[in-house]
């Protein structure tokens, strides 16, 4: 399907460009800023401070 993380991209761009969805780029940028943060989270020695935020 998608070979690379930047084939991916540049269809969700195509996609967004094509359909003028625009309006689900913050949507797309949250979702990801908080599967980071939940990675980052379990991984790290900062966790119990990472989780004191929620």
């Amino acid at each position: 399907m998608f070979e690379t993380t930047q084939d991916f991209l540049k269809d969700l761009w195509g996609f967004l460009k094509e359909r003028q969805k625009f309006f689900l780029l913050p949507l797309i940028g949250t979702l990801l800023l908080l599967g980071l943060l939940i990675v980052f989270a379990q991984t790290s020695v900062l966790a119990p401070f990472i989780y004191t935020l929620f």
